[in-house]
């Protein structure tokens, strides 16, 4: 009786050591090995140069023709997908790629004001397509802010003069993704975006 006893108390020992083994804390909804981190995300200056931030116009002026646009701005995101336990005896397998399925970006303000609609552009989707190796670095573009958010409040009023000169905001998105396991995973990162109306030069 005694053995029996011990036997299941080693059983539950051993199942609940590799449920905490199994769970990645990254993202808290997952069992997956893999882990899907962020290197970098970079926008572009006025002049295309790529940066650590963004310059968004909220109008484009053509300064030969006098023609007004508004565009989308992209940025660049660098992910790469690694092993949880990189010490692990099996090591790496095809399982452990992750396929990225979607992004939300949503904007932010530090002095507190972050209505969307009002103080910030609404938070949106996007879908996404790329398949990550394990242990490999993968550079992926992605629209960051929509030609819609220049049509509405707040950033219209900076293209029509009712607004501060330069509007700046933190734009955080989501990553999303699975392992091809369909285990899920997720990534955050941030970029600083700078809202004006600039004066376009040819």
């Amino acid at each position: 009786m005694k053995t029996s006893k011990l036997a299941i108390k080693i059983t539950i020992l051993i199942t609940t050591g590799l449920f905490f083994l199994s769970c990645n804390p990254i993202e808290k909804d997952t069992q997956s090995a893999s882990m899907l981190t962020i290197e970098s995300i970079q926008g572009t200056d006025m002049e295309g140069n790529s940066v650590d931030y963004l310059q968004s116009d909220v109008l484009f002026v053509d300064s030969t023709t006098g023609t007004e646009s508004i565009t989308a701005d992209s940025a660049t995101a660098t992910l790469r997908a690694k092993l949880l336990d990189p010490s692990s005896i099996t090591g790496p397998s095809q399982y452990n790629d992750i396929q990225l399925t979607r992004y939300v970006v949503s904007y932010s303000r530090s002095d507190g004001k972050s209505r969307e609609g009002i103080d910030v552009p609404y938070s949106f989707e996007g879908s996404l397509s790329k398949m990550i190796k394990i242990e490999t670095s993968t550079a992926v573009s992605f629209v960051i802010v929509r030609e819609v958010s220049k049509a509405e409040p707040p950033l219209i009023n900076l293209r029509e003069g009712r607004g501060e000169g330069v509007l700046q905001v933190t734009a955080k998105i989501d990553f999303y993704g699975h392992d091809l396991a369909n285990r899920n995973v997720k990534a955050t990162g941030y970029l600083t975006i700078y809202f004006a109306n600039y004066v376009n030069e040819q």
